[in-house]
């Protein structure tokens, strides 16, 4: 051939195409307004690929797509493409789909057993940046068991351990990649890490376990004191008071308590069923009388319910309950707390005795008390 077809063949008629340029204007060229659009065709050049990728729109994607997903070629090469791709969503931040792209991979079941620890061990981190750490750790142990020298799987491990406090476990993994790389300076800050949160969970456990140890030695001694006072609470209640660490249910959290002197202090729940209304004293101490908290509650200022104006201390009456007999008992208000809680027909529920305020000859008093079986205590 002549020199100048020979120059033609190699230039693939390159000289040719270019030529018409000196008479023809290029008709697809890019703009300065379409530009990045047409650059975000290019699959180098995508800020970000489709969701759905379209073979019309897209075929060079849907080219690289069928290259990678081609079954035709051995499950290595196939799994090898999926962890790339894992990789890229990966460092896109987009770890759901990561999180697919790695477990197609593993599902190749391909017999490299280095690439699937390393497939493992990016699902790993990926469940880990989602927050799922118990999946996290599954699959650091998986690529442990087929590489049990690879580092990054037993750091992910360790990690996981301690996001689960999990001290005690996350110091076997930091002493069982240290055996094997004992320079690893993140291995050694976790077990550093791990070591400093491990004994300080530890001497919270101990404390924990000395508070509990002595609640309940308090509360053994409060319930003998309860049964020492002669106070009518039954076996049942008394285990009750022993299950719930003898705390009213009220909002308030207030409980039964034996002070220095020995003496008990009781929530007392005052019930004023005219108006619908309660009071709570969180410390009654067994020792005072009614009178005394009523003349306090009911002295200078009345409660804003009472519109009428007559809960005074002398124009009350107070009464318990026996719901077992069906009998109401009026309570003297001169007696000690102590004193009726001794009563039989006295009963505590949930820690807490209570105690229904009425006025003297009211016409809701005497309303309420209608049909009802009233004692008089002496």
């Amino acid at each position: 051939l002549p020199d100048k077809d020979k120059a033609d063949d190699s230039d693939d008629g390159m000289d040719e195409f270019m030529e018409k340029f000196k008479t023809q204007k290029y008709k697809n060229a890019f703009t300065e307004s379409n530009w990045e659009e047409e650059f975000d065709k290019v699959p180098m050049f995508m800020k970000s690929a489709p969701e759905q990728i379209d073979p019309v729109k897209h075929p060079e994607l849907a080219c690289i797509q069928s290259i990678i997903h081609d079954d035709d070629r051995p499950p290595e090469e196939q799994a090898k493409s999926l962890k790339d791709e894992g990789n890229e969503y990966f460092k896109e931040k987009n770890y759901k789909k990561a999180i697919v792209a790695y477990t197609a991979g593993l599902k190749k079941n391909c017999s490299d057993s280095d690439l699937n620890a390393i497939l493992y061990t990016n699902r790993a981190a990926t469940h880990f940046h989602l927050g799922n750490m118990r999946s996290a750790l599954n699959d650091a142990t998986a690529a442990k068991k087929l590489k049990p020298d690879h580092i990054k799987a037993i750091i992910r491990g360790a990690q996981c351990c301690m996001e689960l406090r999990n001290y005690a476990v996350a110091l076997q993994w930091c002493d069982e990649g240290l055996r094997i790389l004992p320079t690893e300076k993140k291995l050694q800050e976790l077990r550093a890490t791990a070591d400093k949160q491990k004994r300080a969970a530890d001497r919270d456990a101990r404390k924990a376990k000395a508070k509990e140890k002595k609640e309940r030695n308090e509360r053994a001694v409060l319930l003998a004191a309860i049964k020492d006072d002669g106070a009518d609470v039954s076996a049942a209640a008394m285990a009750e008071l022993h299950l719930d660490g003898l705390s009213t249910q009220e909002a308030t959290g207030a409980q039964v308590y034996l002070d220095e002197q020995g003496v008990l202090h009781w929530p007392v729940l005052f019930l004023y069923p005219e108006y619908r209304q309660t009071d709570f004293i969180s410390a009654f101490c067994e020792n005072s009388s009614f009178i005394d908290h009523l003349v306090v509650m009911f002295g200078e200022e009345l409660p804003p319910w009472d519109t009428d104006r007559k809960y005074y201390p002398q124009n009350l009456q107070l009464f318990f309950e026996d719901h077992e007999k069906g009998h109401v008992y009026e309570v003297d208000l001169e007696k000690s707390l102590l004193s009726i809680l001794q009563h039989p027909g006295c009963s505590v529920k949930a820690g807490t005795p209570s105690f229904i305020v009425l006025v003297k000859e009211s016409p809701f008093c005497k309303q309420f008390l209608s049909g009802k079986k009233v004692q008089r205590l002496k």
